[in-house]
């Protein structure tokens, strides 16, 4: 799901501004959208009885047990979550990356992937912009962290905040492809068409994903590079 060169996606107000603490330390801002309560991140911060918290541990205990660690268990529900984004099935996403909050919720694959969810389901990209700072901080990102982050600022036509996120994003990751577009993209709007080419030849280097390859040959040709 590579950023749109022209996309312009509107924010969904929060139902709330209240913040409630969901793991050791991390605050989140509570929302609410209109979906069922397992497909918005964390629940929709709704209030469990006691009944649904048995099930959690239930699935909790199942999942532990059938991987052999609760280690192992968050990462075979995190790496279920990343293949359902990648493929464009954000409703599972959202219900795989709630499970793996049940698992280990201190973890910033947690805060990442509902994050995404927040922006491609929602269209909250307050919402976004809150869980990827959060996912910053956390324990054991992954290396596309700041290229979703940066890619999610230049949707919100932020590109100057974009700018320092996308330039660590491919030192993060330096054979992400859709790293160096995005970089590319915001060097281009921040100003600096001779960066923005540079940085798309690195882009073109490597294997650009479907969804990327349309932005690539827009930042190009907006660059004029040759």
């Amino acid at each position: 799901m590579a950023v749109a060169f022209v996309v312009t996606l509107a924010s969904t107000l929060p139902a709330a501004a209240d913040s409630i603490e969901v793991a050791p330390g991390v605050q989140v801002t509570k929302r609410s959208y209109t979906a069922p309560i397992n497909e918005q991140p964390f629940f929709g911060f709704a209030v469990k009885n006691p009944e649904e918290k048995a099930s959690d541990e239930k699935f909790v205990g199942a999942i532990v047990g059938a991987t052999g660690s609760r280690e192992k268990a968050f990462d075979e529900i995190t790496m279920r979550g990343w293949r359902a984004i990648n493929t464009g099935k954000i409703r599972e996403a959202a219900l795989r990356f709630n499970q793996a909050f049940l698992i280990s919720p201190e973890q910033s694959a947690i805060y990442h992937g509902l994050a995404v969810v927040a922006q491609f389901r929602f269209n909250d990209l307050d919402a976004a912009d809150e869980l990827f700072g959060i996912a910053l901080k956390q324990p054991n990102p992954v290396k596309a962290l700041r290229a979703d982050y940066g890619r999610m600022l230049l949707i919100a036509k932020r590109p100057r905040d974009a700018l320092p996120v996308l330039e660590q994003a491919v030192k993060d990751a330096p054979d992400f492809s859709d790293a160096w577009t995005n970089l590319a993209i915001a060097r281009f709007q921040n100003g600096d068409a001779a960066a923005a080419c540079a940085a798309a030849e690195e882009a073109a280097k490597r294997r650009p994903s479907n969804n990327s390859g349309g932005d690539l040959t827009a930042v190009r040709n907006a660059a004029q590079c040759r």
